[in-house]
């Protein structure tokens, strides 16, 4: 849906999921970035990103929690109102927060119209069979479902910290059968965390919706990264990320500078200032 070569945006003027299907079917990977303001969002559609996605993540990576449970419903309204107010092409996803849905369809529902109220234009829940109902009743109230598979970060207590999910062969076959379970209920894409390669392939050859990968190798239709590890802004160096940028470098020099020139007094300069 973009080209490689970084040249910009082909393909629709505005990413539907219908495009993500379509890459599906051609075997062209598409591209998701996490965003949570208007600057980066702006920035990643003008690199011609297909999907943004706001993430749970917001709580990690903004906010300074130490985990995406501490993530609110609130927040997820206020940020993706910032990111779906500044763009126009990119497909717009936003999380379900912790405890918005796992209590039942109605709550999903209820949350699931807030954030498509608030520019949303597909939620992303974590799951498999489990959540089944809760998919449902949001395709049946008009609302297009992400799934999330693999490691769920919201379950990560349960999960006893940051796994690769699926390493042996009941792992493997769990997965893919929640994978067809969802997409079953309703899901329109699915993304695998921190799934082996192998079985990340596998799910996206028996699944008919598009497989978005995070930590789970080449061959899933689209990959996502939460932004501040893509461009080297959080100093998180986990296996499956590639710092594209050093953006902590950057900004620690351009800080150092400004405070340099400001105890000098050479900026501001005359340029600066007005008569």
């Amino acid at each position: 849906m973009s080209t490689p070569s970084g040249t910009g945006p082909v393909g629709p003027a505005k990413v539907r999921i219908r495009h993500l299907h379509d890459a599906k079917d051609r075997g062209r990977p598409f591209s998701m970035l996490t965003a949570y303001d208007q600057y980066s969002a702006q920035a990643f559609e003008a690199a011609g990103i297909d999907v943004l996605l706001i993430g749970d993540s917001v709580g990690t990576t903004v906010l300074g929690h130490s985990s995406t449970t501490a993530t609110t419903h609130q927040d997820m309204l206020t940020f993706t109102g910032a990111v779906a107010r500044s763009v126009h092409r990119p497909l717009i996803v936003a999380d379900l927060a912790f405890g918005t849905y796992e209590t039942g369809p109605a709550d999903a529902v209820r949350h699931g119209v807030e954030l498509i109220r608030a520019g949303a234009e597909m939620v992303k829940l974590e799951g498999g069979r489990a959540i089944v109902p809760q998919i449902r009743a949001l395709v049946e109230a008009g609302i297009p479902v992400m799934g999330h598979l693999g490691f769920t970060p919201q379950s990560v207590n349960a999960l006893s910290g940051h796994r690769v999910q699926g390493r042996d062969a009941a792992g493997a076959d769990q997965l893919a059968e929640d994978a067809l379970a969802i997409q079953e209920a309703g899901a329109s894409a699915i993304v695998l965390e921190l799934v082996p390669a192998q079985v990340a392939a596998r799910i996206t050859e028996v699944v008919t919706v598009p497989t978005i990968g995070i930590g789970a190798g080449p061959s899933c239709d689209g990959q996502v990264l939460v932004w501040q590890d893509m461009a080297g802004l959080s100093g998180f160096h986990g296996k499956f990320v590639k710092a594209f940028a050093d953006l902590r470098r950057d900004l620690t020099h351009a800080a150092e500078q400004y405070r340099v020139e400001v105890a000098e007094r050479s900026y501001p300069g005359p340029e600066h200032s007005f008569d």
